[in-house]
C-alpha cells in the first residue's frame, strides 16, 4: 500500500475512534458508536499490515486469527457481572505488550547499529531498517520513549492483574497497607529514574529489564493498597495508564495512529477517573495512595433494627404508591435481575404509576455498568436518571427501591463525619416516604461499611436473591 494511503487510512481511523468515544456518552447512539470503533480498528489493522516495509505478514495474520478466536470465545462466555475484571485483564495485556515492544526496540536498535558499523545496513528490513536511518539525537529520544513505555507498561500489567483478582474475588478486596509503603513507592520510582538515566547514556538493556521488574512490583503494591470500594476508579485509572503506554509505543514505532489512539484512551481514562473521584468526594492522589476504608474516628452508633417484609407486604406497598424510584447496584448484576426489574417497571407503569431509575456515577464496579444492564433489559432511556437529576425528587416519592446497593445510598456519608465515605455524594433515598431494600442478608457489602439506612423507621428489608424475590413479587402484581 502506498504511504499516502496508509496515512489517509490512519486519519479516517482516528476520526472514527473520536466518533466512537463521543457516541458512547449517549445510550441511543452507543450501538452506532461501537460500530465506528470496530470499523476504525479494522481499517487501522489492515493499513498497518499492508504498509511498506512490513514483513512476516503471515505471522501477523496468524496472530490475528488466534487473538480473534480467543476474543470471540471470551466475549461469548463472559457475564455482565464479570465485565469489570475482563476490562482489567485486557488492560494487563496492553501493559505487557508495551514492555515487550520496548525491550524489542532496544534489541533491534542494537542490530541496526551493528549493521551500520559493518556496512550492511541495506540488508536490514522492518523496524531495524528504520532505526538504521535515525540520527543519534533521534535514537536518544527513542531511549526515553522505551523507558517510559516499559515503566508505564509494567505498572499497568501487574496493577491490572491485581485489580482483576480483587474484582473476581480471588484476592482480598481490603487495602494492603504495608509500613512505609509511600517511602517504598518513592524509593522504587527514584531507582527506576536512575536506571532510565543510565540507559539513556548507553548502559545497556539490563537497565530496562530491572525497570520492568521494579515497576511491576510497584504496580502490584499500588493496587494492593487500594480498597475494593475504589475499584471503579482504579479500572478507569488503569485504562488511562494503558493509553499512555500505547502512546509511548507509538512514539517508539513511529506510528502516528498509535500515538493518537493512546492519547485518546489515556486522556479519556484520566478525565473519567477525575469525574468518578468527584462523585466519591475523593481526590485522585488519595485513591492512588490507597487506604480507603480507614475511619478517622469512632463510628456513629446505629440505633434500631432491620425490619423484614415479605412479598405480600411489598405488593401492597407498591399498589398504594403513585411514584417509585428504583436504585440498582452491583447486587442486581450478580443476581442477573435486570429482566425482572424491567418487567416490574412495565407492570407498575401500566397501572399509571410514575417509575424512574436513579443511577449513581459509581454504581456497580465499572462506570456505566447499571446503564448497560438496564439497556440490555430494554428499560426506556428517558426514565433512567443521573444522581444530580433525581436527588431532589426523593422527598415527594412514595417508594424508593434499592436493589443490591450499599455505599451509594448510605446516609452516613452526610451524617457521620468519621465514616470512611464522609462527604461522598449519595442518592438520598431515605427521604422517600418508604424505602424498600432488596438484599441477600445483613452483611455490610463489598466495602465493609455499615449502612444506617437499613435501620431507619421507613425502611423495610426484602431479603433474598434479587431475581427470585422480584419474580415472586411479580406473581402478586398483575
Amino acid at each position: 500500500m502506498h504511504p499516502g494511503l496508509v496515512t489517509a487510512s490512519y486519519i479516517i481511523a482516528t476520526v472514527l475512534f473520536i466518533l466512537a468515544l463521543g457516541g458512547l456518552s449517549n445510550e441511543e447512539k452507543a450501538k452506532r458508536a461501537v460500530w465506528f470503533g470496530i470499523v476504525g480498528m479494522a481499517l487501522a489493522v489492515l493499513a498497518t499490515i499492508m504498509a511498506p516495509g512490513v514483513s512476516g505478514v503471515w505471522l501477523i495474520v496468524l496472530m490475528l486469527v488466534i487473538g480473534g478466536i480467543g476474543g470471540a470465545r471470551v466475549a461469548a462466555r463472559v457475564q455482565m457481572t464479570q465485565m469489570p475484571e475482563l476490562v482489567a485483564g485486557f488492560h494487563s495485556l496492553v501493559g505487557l505488550a508495551a514492555v515487550f515492544i520496548g525491550l524489542n526496540a532496544d534489541i533491534e536498535a542494537g542490530r541496526a547499529a551493528e549493521a551500520v558499523a559493518n556496512g550492511t545496513a541495506d540488508a536490514l528490513s522492518g523496524f531495524a531498517a528504520t532505526l538504521a536511518h535515525k540520527t543519534p539525537v533521534e535514537l536518544s529520544i527513542m531511549r526515553v520513549e522505551v523507558f517510559l513505555g516499559i515503566l508505564i507498561g509494567a505498572i499497568t500489567f501487574t496493577g491490572s492483574i491485581v485489580a482483576y483478582g480483587k474484582l473476581a474475588g480471588k484476592i482480598d478486596s481490603k487495602a494492603l497497607t504495608l509500613p512505609g509503603r509511600h517511602a517504598i513507592n518513592i524509593g522504587a520510582g527514584l531507582v527506576c529514574l536512575l536506571l532510565g538515566i543510565l540507559y539513556a547514556n548507553g548502559a545497556g538493556l539490563w537497565t530496562m529489564v530491572l525497570v520492568a521488574l521494579i515497576a511491576g512490583a510497584v504496580g502490584w503494591h499500588l493496587i494492593m493498597a487500594i480498597g475494593g470500594a475504589d475499584m471503579p476508579v482504579v479500572i478507569s485509572m488503569l485504562n488511562s495508564y494503558s493509553g499512555w503506554a500505547a502512546a509511548a509505543i507509538g512514539f517508539t514505532l513511529s506510528n502516528n495512529l498509535l500515538i493518537v489512539t493512546g492519547a485518546l484512551v489515556g486522556s479519556s481514562g484520566a478525565i473519567l477517573s477525575y469525574i468518578m473521584c468527584r462523585a466519591m468526594n475523593r481526590n485522585f492522589v488519595s485513591v492512588i495512595l490507597g487506604g480507603f476504608g480507614a475511619a478517622t474516628g469512632p463510628a456513629q452508633v446505629i440505633e434500631g433494627e432491620q425490619v423484614a417484609i415479605d412479598a405480600d407486604g411489598v405488593a401492597t406497598m407498591l399498589n398504594d404508591a403513585d411514584s417509585v424510584i428504583i436504585v440498582p447496584g452491583y447486587g442486581m448484576a450478580v443476581a442477573q435481575a435486570q429482566q425482572s426489574v424491567s418487567e416490574l417497571t412495565k407492570r407498575l407503569r401500566a397501572k399509571g404509576k410514575e417509575v424512574r431509575f436513579g443511577i449513581h456515577p459509581v454504581a456497580g464496579r465499572l462506570p456505566g455498568h447499571m446503564n448497560v444492564l438496564l439497556a440490555e433489559a430494554k428499560v426506556p432511556y428517558d426514565i433512567v436518571m443521573e444522581m444530580d437529576e433525581i436527588n431532589d425528587d426523593f422527598p415527594s416519592t412514595d417508594v424508593a427501591i434499592i436493589i443490591g446497593s450499599n455505599d451509594i445510598v448510605n446516609p452516613a456519608a452526610q451524617e457521620d463525619p468519621n465514616s470512611p465515605i464522609a462527604g461522598m455524594p449519595v442518592l438520598e433515598v431515605w427521604k422517600a416516604k418508604n424505602v424498600l431494600v432488596l438484599k441477600r442478608g445483613q452483611g455490610t457489602g463489598y466495602s465493609g461499611i455499615e449502612n444506617p439506612l437499613f435501620y431507619k423507621e421507613n425502611s423495610r428489608m426484602f431479603y433474598g436473591d434479587a431475581k427470585k424475590s422480584l419474580d415472586d413479587l411479580l406473581t402478586r402484581i398483575q
